[in-house]
Order: C-alpha cells, then sequence, then structure tokens
C-alpha cells in the first residue's frame, strides 16, 4: 500500500491560488498533521485529498491510482473524511449515525448483514459508546458527538481516516480525550490518520510527521523534533517564540511572545 500522494497539485478558489504545484507524500500507518497560518490551505488541502475540492492541476494518487479516476464508492472503501463541524440529522441516533458507514460496503442483492452489524458493534464498543447507542446525537456532549462521528468512521473500515480540526469547539479536557482516543485508534488498528490541528503544541505531541504549509506549499515537513524552532514558528506563524521540552513528553513545547500579566 502506497498512501495518499500528490503530483504537482494546484488548488484555487476562483482566480485565487492555495496551494501551487505541489509534490507531497503522506507516510502510511502514521499520524500526520497539518499546521500552519489561518487561510494558507490546510483544509483546502485535506479536502481535495478526500476528492471534494477538484485540483486545478496536477494530481492526486491513492495507492498509485489516480483519485480522478476512481468510483466514489471505491473511495469510500479506501479512506473516510470527517469535516470540520459535522451536523447530523435531527433526531438521528448513535447507532443510526454509525450505521451509515457501512453504506459504502452494501451490495443490491444484500442490503444488511451479519458482519455489517458485527462492525458497527465493534466501532461503538471502540469509541467507548456501546452504552450511549440508543441516545440522539443532538443530546451528546460535543466529545461524545465527536466520537460518534468517528465511530462511522471507522464503521467505514478504511485503512485512512482525514479529520478536519477535529478538536474545534472542545474543552481541554475532551480535546486531550479525542486525541488520545486517535492515537491509540492508529496505534492498535494501524490506520493512517491525517488532520489539521491549530494548537501547534498538541500537533507536536501527537504527529508522527508534521506538515506546515506556508505560502502556498508544504514550508516544511518532518517529525517535530526535526522541524519546530523558534525560526520555524517565526516563518510559518509570524510569532516570536521560546522552544522548550515538553515536561511530560519531550516533545517540542512551544512558547509564544506577547503581552500578559507577570507574576513577580
Amino acid at each position: 500500500m502506497n498512501g495518499l500522494q500528490t503530483k504537482k497539485l494546484t488548488l484555487k478558489y476562483g482566480d485565487q491560488p492555495i496551494i501551487e504545484n505541489l509534490d507531497f507524500d503522506i507516510p502510511i500507518e502514521k499520524i500526520t498533521v497539518l499546521v500552519g497560518a489561518n487561510g494558507s490551505g490546510k483544509s483546502t488541502l485535506l479536502r481535495s485529498l478526500a476528492r471534494l475540492l477538484n485540483p486545478t492541476s496536477g494530481e492526486i494518487f491513492i495507492d498509485t491510482q489516480k483519485l480522478q479516476d476512481i468510483s466514489t464508492k471505491q473511495i469510500a472503501k479506501k479512506l473516510a473524511i470527517l469535516p470540520q463541524g459535522p451536523v447530523a440529522p435531527e433526531g438521528i441516533t448513535v447507532h443510526q449515525l454509525v450505521k451509515q458507514g457501512r453504506y459504502p460496503h452494501q451490495k443490491w442483492f444484500q442490503q444488511w448483514s451479519k458482519e455489517d452489524e458485527e462492525l458497527v458493534e465493534k466501532a461503538l464498543i471502540a469509541t467507548q459508546l456501546l452504552p450511549l447507542k440508543d441516545r440522539q446525537v443532538d443530546a451528546l456532549s460535543g466529545g461524545q458527538r465527536q466520537r460518534a462521528w468517528i465511530a462511522m468512521t471507522l464503521a467505514q473500515e478504511t485503512p485512512i481516516i482525514l479529520l478536519d480540526e477535529p478538536t474545534t469547539y472542545l474543552d481541554m479536557t475532551h480535546q486531550i480525550e479525542l486525541l488520545d482516543f486517535l492515537f491509540d485508534l492508529n496505534r492498535e488498528y494501524k490506520r493512517t490518520i491525517v488532520m489539521v490541528l491549530h494548537d501547534l503544541n498538541l500537533a507536536c505531541r501527537y504527529a508522527d510527521n508534521l506538515v506546515a504549509i506556508h505560502d502556498k506549499k508544504v514550508a516544511v515537513q518532518g517529525t517535530p523534533e526535526e522541524i519546530v524552532t523558534t525560526e520555524m514558528v517565526k516563518e510559518i506563524f509570524n510569532l516570536d517564540a521560546l522552544i522548550k521540552a515538553d515536561p511530560y513528553f519531550g516533545t517540542p513545547l512551544c512558547i509564544p511572545k506577547g503581552k500578559g500579566r507577570r507574576v513577580k
């Protein structure tokens, strides 16, 4: 399996270039995190990898096949995307939502199978949502709702999962809970995870492969320990900061310079 690749990829909104002439490889069975300033093209790139946005030029490949040449149903068996702020139909239960992930695997002569039900239950167990399966999605907490959507992508059984800012609107506790879950999912089930995060410190903590998007291209890519420096933060975010070692994990910790209350 070769995962996702781009070759000379250019993306535009109208006449405005967002990504230009990008050659990019996503390592399989790793956690890749895209970071960058607002408007740098992180979410745009992620959406293009899921064929939600057509390239202006260039190609995207999945397992050496051109993405544009694969049927929508076949793509849905290879990758799943969780967009930012997904909205469930009113009144739908957790169980009904997670079942949606099995639809790409349905056959015209067999709409639902014992295997489908087992995989849905497995996804509910993995996300710790089995006791809540009959609860309406809109009655869940923010963290539980995010896990319900992730359970749907798990039921889809794709080797690649794309997530656009999955921690948005979550408090600190639920951010860590969700990212810990995705980390365990990657390590235990070997799913390739690609996500956009705003918080550089969280990105450094969880990413195997950190990708900084700047000036319509990948400015730098590698492990957080390799690439996160004061110079990198200044270039990518136009921010003066100190970089220290996270006292818990040893990963880079960005301490921004700015105004604030000083403790004497």
